[in-house]
């Protein structure tokens, strides 16, 4: 299962305020649309939902003026033949979607290997920081707990800010970190000399570890505490059982260096990971003629986004 089909993650979508709805155990979300009586349902990375579930979320979606609910499931693309073809034959009503929550692509580090066959694998450049790290004295300490939460938001909305990225508040993170701190969620902090340099927040579900949210400081970048931070994320892995560790996101494999993605792509690329694509983002659309209309709007929106950033 994977963390956002949970009954914790559940648990903390009712409490921010977001219908939930479980059909045939998938987990839904439904999402009201501004000024309209019209909602959107989102069923996030579950297994591929059949023929039959297709049926009873189109039905439900009619009886509850539901305009189409996006599915991205937590498939990988080369384990499905054709599946872009096969999901397209279950329902008439599915399309692939224009606007995806999810990347396509992620970046998966197997966890089969020992630390040793792990660092080898790394690529030789994130091998150096991370000895330049542990040389200069930065430590990474896990401290899942409310004071561990508290560093780790400071430096994940200091990261924020300076990208200009338009996420979510610190209290919709509060009440995450609430509902998945005793089960799945953990976070790791980078120090050196008592000064915070990197937090990251991990989840951790039935054999796979994820990593979710990492912030950075300004301070000491040459130290390279987010390379070691990165490894220690990863023997906190093998010390939970994960068997794979999954980046979360990435561009694909042949990206462009100039994408404002490329960092993080080349950043988690030096891990030794293998670049995955996952099966999509599909819209089954309930409502064809809405459905129009809240694209072009989604596109009108992005526009004004680009512009005030």
């Amino acid at each position: 299962m994977h963390p956002l089909q949970s009954n914790e993650w559940e648990n903390a979508r009712k409490e921010v305020g977001i219908k939930t709805l479980r059909l045939d155990d998938f987990l839904l979300t439904i999402h009201k649309i501004p000024f309209t009586n019209f909602k959107i349902g989102y069923l996030p990375r579950s297994t591929m939902p059949s023929n039959r579930v297709l049926n009873k979320l189109y039905e439900y979606g009619k009886k509850n003026k539901v305009v189409f609910i996006k599915i991205e499931p937590y498939e990988e693309k080369s384990k499905v033949k054709s599946q872009k073809s096969k999901l397209q034959l279950k329902s008439k009503n599915l399309i692939e979607s224009k606007h995806p929550l999810f990347p396509t692509w992620t970046q998966i580090l197997d966890l089969n290997k020992t630390e040793d066959e792990l660092l080898k694998s790394f690529h030789s450049k994130t091998r150096y920081n991370i000895r330049l790290a542990e040389k200069k004295g930065v430590v990474v300490k896990e401290e899942s707990n409310e004071k561990g939460f508290k560093v780790f938001a400071k430096l994940y909305f200091e990261t924020t800010k300076r990208q200009k990225y338009f996420g979510h508040d610190e209290k919709y993170h509060k009440i995450v970190w609430d509902n998945l701190k005793n089960s799945l969620s953990h976070i790791l902090i980078a120090y050196y000399n008592n000064i915070t340099l990197a937090a990251y927040e991990l989840w951790y579900l039935d054999g796979i570890i994820y990593y979710v949210y990492g912030g950075t400081s300004e301070l000491h970048r040459n130290l390279m505490a987010s390379n070691l931070l990165m490894w220690e994320a990863i023997k906190l892995g093998k010390r939970l059982g994960a068997k794979k560790f999954d980046m979360w996101g990435s561009l694909p494999p042949d990206y462009d260096p100039k994408h404002s993605w490329s960092g993080f792509t080349r950043f988690k690329q030096g891990y030794g990971t293998k670049f995955v694509e996952m099966v999509g983002s599909y819209d089954l659309v309930i409502n064809p003629v809405l459905y129009r209309i809240y694209n072009i709007i989604y596109a009108l929106r992005e526009i004004y986004l680009m512009f005030k950033r």
